[in-house]
């Protein structure tokens, strides 16, 4: 797939950061890959120092990448925050912000993050069949569908929100309408 672009916000604009795209594979039908792009004035985001690879809450405060997978049958939902540290977490919903149950997945997801000037790259594998309610019988036949999204934090502590499709209203990762691509459930 051709890298898509994110948009930011409108009632969040930033000067820090230019554009997000992100790149999404399925390698396999366990293995899903998002490589992320940002670009702007890097050196003004607010960035993590690196951490240990582990399960992390509230990532979403800061600087963070997060993607959600939702059934188009179902109101459950699952939540992916990955931070630059490498930090990550994973959320099950059981409909829109209710019910939520925090999942450690083994293996779990891999964040790798570089610089390269004035554009930062993360690279995310996540292995879907190590996530219950994502495993392959379970998903199918079934149409999934991708938000993609991005929190950034700047240098004054300012937040912008960058998704593929933004609903109406405040900035919302978890609305239906954010759910822009199509993952095919084989």
């Amino acid at each position: 797939m051709n890298p898509t672009a994110l948009l930011c916000h409108p009632s969040t604009p930033d000067d820090v950061v230019t554009d997000i795209t992100v790149e999404v594979d399925s390698l396999t039908t366990d293995l899903l890959v998002l490589d992320y792009r940002i670009r702007g004035d890097i050196d003004r985001l607010q960035l993590p120092a690196q951490a240990a690879s582990k399960f992390q809450d509230l990532l979403w405060q800061h600087t963070c990448l997060e993607a959600f997978i939702g059934f188009t049958d179902s109101d459950s939902y699952f939540e992916f925050n990955f931070s630059p540290s490498s930090q990550w977490a994973v959320y099950r919903f059981e409909n829109y912000r209710q019910g939520v149950t925090p999942i450690n997945p083994m293996p779990s997801p891999r964040v790798i993050v570089r610089r390269h000037g004035d554009w930062l790259e993360a690279d995310v594998d996540i292995h879907l069949g190590a996530i219950p309610g994502l495993t392959a019988s379970e998903i199918k036949g079934r149409e999934l569908r991708l938000a993609v999204s991005a929190v950034m934090k700047n240098d004054q502590g300012r937040i912008c929100y960058w998704a593929l499709a933004h609903p109406a209203g405040k900035p919302d990762f978890h609305h239906r309408d954010g759910f822009a691509l199509r993952l095919a459930g084989d």
